[in-house]
């Protein structure tokens, strides 16, 4: 299954036969809210269910990190809720640049489900495009996903700290951010020394949908990827940057790109850890 999928493949395919259609999850979240519980319960795609990321699909905020991965155990008692069952496949979908929905393709693609999608341009895509929605809330049946964590590569501070030697470590945060002009959030500002400033607002065009495969890897490319670089990625928290994971694999990237799951929301809380800031690597 490609990693992603467009809204009028989408409609087809939601139009076929019940047995032909993928299950859709919507994963809409926002950090300043309002509430993406509250937009599914106003209007979603049909038949799609909602899935939140503070509870499912990222663990309990702490010493890992802002958005920890969830233990194996909740992932799967949410996913099978949500219907998802083992070799059938899912298409998931936010309403902002699609970074949550790169993080519930991530974790799937993490757990073993290869068959996963994300909608190009998500919620507001296919709203714009006038197809259909509904407040229905679907009785779903009750999903077999057996998680089986190992799927993806997850990297830990060390790691991470590694690869900017051996590799390239991407930090997905905006410029000012890895800069460390400005930081609303975790406990010191800067960037992982040696990381690249690589934003993931850069995916996406000025419609809202991702950017094609080959303009994807010529972004890359002069980012200083090639075929055999080992690529690692992290963020704030550990969400965004799975955006820049799968970017890189609709770019072509033969391997998938490493996720620094705790991401700078991990690393700036140990005041060892050295920082570096300024527009440089360091």
């Amino acid at each position: 299954m490609r990693p992603m999928i467009t809204t009028s493949e989408l409609a087809a395919q939601l139009s076929g036969p019940e047995s032909a259609r993928s299950v859709v999850l919507d994963v809409r979240w926002r950090l300043a809210g309002p509430p993406g519980a509250d937009s599914y319960r106003e209007a979603h795609l049909p038949g799609a269910v909602y899935v939140d990321l503070d509870t499912a699909l990222a663990g309990e905020p702490g010493d890992g990190g802002r958005h920890p991965l969830p233990e194996p155990e909740t992932l799967q008692r949410h996913l099978r809720a949500a219907g998802v069952r083992a070799g059938h496949p899912v298409v998931v979908y936010d309403d902002s640049d699609g970074s949550v929905a790169a993080r519930a393709w991530w974790l799937l693609r993490w757990a073993g489900h290869t068959e996963v999608a994300v909608l190009d341009g998500g919620f507001a895509a296919w709203t714009e495009e006038g197809r259909p929605v509904t407040d229905e809330v679907p009785v779903t049946a009750e999903g077999d996903i057996v998680v089986k964590p190992g799927g993806m590569p997850v990297l830990g501070a060390v790691e991470a700290a590694a690869l900017t030697r051996e590799g390239l470590l991407f930090d997905a945060r905006a410029k000012q951010r890895y800069t460390g002009e400005t930081e609303p959030v975790d406990p010191r500002a800067g960037h992982v020394p040696g990381a690249v400033n690589a934003p993931f607002s850069g995916h996406l065009g000025e419609d809202g949908r991702w950017r094609d495969a080959s303009e994807l890897a010529e972004r890359f490319e002069g980012l200083g990827v090639t075929p055999e670089t080992p690529v690692g990625v992290y963020c704030g928290s550990g969400v965004t940057a799975s955006s820049v994971v799968l970017a890189l694999e609709v770019a072509g990237h033969p391997e998938p790109a490493a996720l620094y799951a705790g991401s700078w929301s991990h690393w700036s809380r140990d005041p060892e850890r050295p920082v570096a800031t300024g527009e440089l690597p360091g």
